[in-house]
């Protein structure tokens, strides 16, 4: 059974008395409680269409973690079917563009009621709290959580995720990442044929924020445009034979670029994702 932020976050029984209290100049910057204030402040000006909770906790030590999760329930006044996807960000502690630009997706979202209509997003945006706190690309294990999955792994952030994905059944995975080695904005497929016509947009349409990355070789892979389509081992996917399979897409902003061009690019690739899938199921339904 899951439980609201309201539910298991003191912070927030205490209208987020603990989270305002922070001063902006303060020493921590690699508090939590600071980095997901602004995703907090969304849900709660915004009830109708989200719902924040935890996926699952976990103990570090006498530490306690959990995993948040947002959800997003676009209108559907037309009966259209719905469309889960899936968002995951902060899976490397050390990414936080990702966890900024799933707010601006929000705020986005919320704007425009009809753009988002039918969606229902679940959105993970601080996939390794431990690395977060750290400033570390692994978690407090010592772990690169993406090289875990569906592979019996331990790690309990890998566990509540493999979790997740096993029983929402996903349409779609994309997973937010910044690569301190590129110059430019890339991203990976896998899973449905379309999943290719899906990213060569979005990365057009981030363009207007950042460059794509336009090298050969990427990360030690052949690209194409900004775009490759084979990915290391362990790396978070669909669970392995989903049928039919979700289109999987992993977004890499260039990791030294301005924060807000890294978050404004995000953006724009994630809406121009969500516009085009849905102009696609029509297009099948039509068929």
């Amino acid at each position: 059974m899951t439980q609201s932020i309201l539910d298991f976050h003191p912070a927030m029984r205490s209208d987020l008395s603990e989270f305002l209290d922070v001063p902006a100049d303060s020493a921590d910057q690699r508090s939590i409680k600071k980095l997901l204030l602004p995703l907090f402040l969304q849900v709660g000006t915004t009830a109708h269409s989200l719902h924040a909770d935890s996926a699952g906790f976990w103990k570090v030590g006498q530490e306690r973690y959990w995993l948040p999760r947002v959800i997003f329930r676009g209108e559907n006044e037309t009966g259209e079917p719905t469309i889960r996807l899936a968002i995951f960000a902060g899976l490397h502690g050390d990414e936080p563009a990702g966890v900024h630009a799933v707010v601006d997706l929000l705020r986005a979202l919320e704007a425009d009621p009809f753009f988002g209509r039918a969606y229902r997003i679940h959105i993970y945006p601080l996939c390794n709290p431990t690395g977060y706190e750290d400033g570390t690309r692994h978690s407090r294990s010592g772990v690169d959580l993406n090289r875990e999955f569906w592979r019996g792994s331990l790690e309990p952030e890998v566990a509540i995720m493999e979790r997740e994905l096993m029983e929402h059944k996903f349409h779609g995975i994309i997973a937010l990442h910044s690569d301190d080695t590129s110059d430019g904005l890339y991203g990976f497929v896998r899973g449905a044929t379309l999943t290719k016509h899906l990213l060569e947009p979005a990365l057009a349409a981030a363009e207007a924020a950042l460059p794509r990355n336009q090298a050969s070789i990427i990360d030690g892979f052949h690209a194409v445009n900004g775009i490759i389509h084979t990915a290391y081992d362990g790396i978070l996917t669909a669970p392995p034979g989903s049928s039919p399979a979700p289109f999987e897409i992993i977004l890499e902003s260039p990791h030294h670029a301005p924060m807000d061009l890294q978050r404004k690019a995000f953006v724009l690739a994630l809406t121009e994702i969500l516009r085009h899938y849905r102009r696609m199921i029509s297009y099948a339904a039509d068929l």
